[in-house]
């Protein structure tokens, strides 16, 4: 089998993986209506589990077509630092030391500011968590803003249309909201060293005007959320209510956490910081709550299989980011960051000699700007579904709802880049 014939069957898969999480929701329905294959149906519904599992299919057929040696040669190829990074990340900014003290944080701030403490909740989850993004990167920022809103928004009370909206902006607002910094959003590190990036330039070029989009974003998810958060719990959640945990045992937490994010691209190092934080969590657990290792693990699989997916998509995607003008290319990267990991798009981008500088601005902010249009779309989207799906109908996120409530937020933040 030639090489071009490869190519083809791995974008067929690609796209098959695309449909299947636009279908993700009708398995989770048939699962109900048919007890017998509930398992298949239910697995297969998982959203987290659609590109892990069609990576494994594209890996066996090509150990049918090329032998085994040559598949297990591509799979090994990859770069996974990546998905093993965020489901690192995932499981120590959701444990109780770490969260807890965030909330709190939150929660005092919520008390102070002269709105309904609910209402200040959500605004701060939507707008100063995902802006916090620049500094612990963005997979920790929405680990800890889906835990903050997840008791205040996203909850059976709130309609569906509601949920999505908020659900749309924070994924927005975390993808613009890294951009602050030159190292915490995956789509602008692919690039920062081959263009030389460094967090000043990004403050100076992009990161005020996604400050500003966040904002607005936040502000007017919240006015509509106002009448749906009269019910919201006016005390922490769940974690914070728990047993207090004493400062040496939060200081450790965060001091392993803090090494996780400055050696996110060192995965010997990190890994080696998470295993001690298991470790510790197992010496001190009467100051734990039960770490979120599925959810995490589903996630690491999820980007897993878009790594291995997206490895052999170069091909057609390529040569449509470097055929196009300056504006074109911000519209095109904002509608392909939709269908494909925007991390990946700027690092196709960073790969054309002689692109300008427009082209460079324009690519990442189109990159960035698309990273909530989808789950796929930006790197901590997934993490984000997995520990809110439980607040929608069937506990299930339909991607056409994700889509129509990030719409509005991601023509502000295009609005900002283009505009300002």
């Amino acid at each position: 089998m030639s090489d071009s014939s490869m190519q083809w069957i791995a974008a067929a898969f690609f796209a098959l993986a695309l449909l299947h999480t636009f279908c993700a929701g009708q398995l989770e329905h048939l699962a109900h209506r048919h007890p017998r294959h509930a398992g298949l149906l239910h697995l297969l519904g998982e959203v987290e589990v659609v590109f892990g599992f069609w990576a494994i299919m594209l890996v066996a057929v090509m150990a049918l077509a090329l032998g085994g040696g040559a598949a297990l040669d591509y799979a090994e190829s990859r770069n996974y630092t990546e998905p093993l990074f965020v489901f690192v990340v995932m499981v120590m900014a959701a444990s109780r030391p770490v969260l807890r003290t965030v909330m709190a944080a939150l929660g005092t701030i919520a008390r102070i500011v002269p709105v309904r403490t609910p209402l200040a909740k959500a605004w701060l989850g939507l707008a100063v968590v995902p802006l916090l993004g620049s500094l612990i990167t963005e997979p920790a920022a929405m680990t800890i803003a889906a835990l903050t809103l997840a008791p205040q928004v996203f909850r059976a009370q709130v309609p569906e249309r509601a949920k999505y909206l908020a659900l749309g902006v924070l994924f927005v607002n975390v993808s613009i909201g890294g951009t602050l910094t030159a190292y915490a959003a995956p789509p602008v590190l692919m690039v920062a060293s081959t263009w030389q990036w460094s967090s000043a330039f990004m403050l100076a070029t992009l990161g005020w005007k996604a400050a500003l989009a966040v904002l607005l974003n936040a502000t007017l998810a919240t006015w509509v959320l106002r009448r749906h958060l009269d019910g919201a719990p006016t005390g922490s959640d769940g974690a914070a209510q728990e047993a207090s945990v004493p400062l040496p045992v939060v200081a450790i937490h965060l001091a392993l956490l803090a090494g996780v994010v400055v050696f996110a691209h060192h995965p010997v190092v990190f890994l080696g910081l998470f295993l001690m934080f298991l470790g510790f969590s197992q010496a001190y657990e009467r100051h734990q709550s039960p770490l979120i290792l599925k959810e995490a693990l589903l996630v690491g699989f999820f980007l897993a299989g878009l790594v291995v997916l997206g490895g052999l998509q170069q091909w057609w995607l390529q040569p449509i980011v470097s055929s196009l003008a300056p504006v074109a290319l911000f519209l095109g990267a904002l509608g392909l960051t939709a269908i494909t990991d925007n991390a990946a798009l700027t690092y196709l981008g960073s790969l054309i000699a002689g692109i300008s500088d427009a082209s460079k601005y324009m690519l990442v902010a189109g990159a960035v700007a698309g990273g909530g249009l989808t789950v796929i779309a930006n790197a901590p989207n997934p993490a984000g579904v997995a520990l809110l799906r439980r607040g929608f109908n069937g506990e299930t996120i339909g991607a056409g709802g994700l889509l129509l409530g990030a719409l509005g937020p991601t023509l502000v933040a295009a609005a900002a880049f283009l505009l300002l």
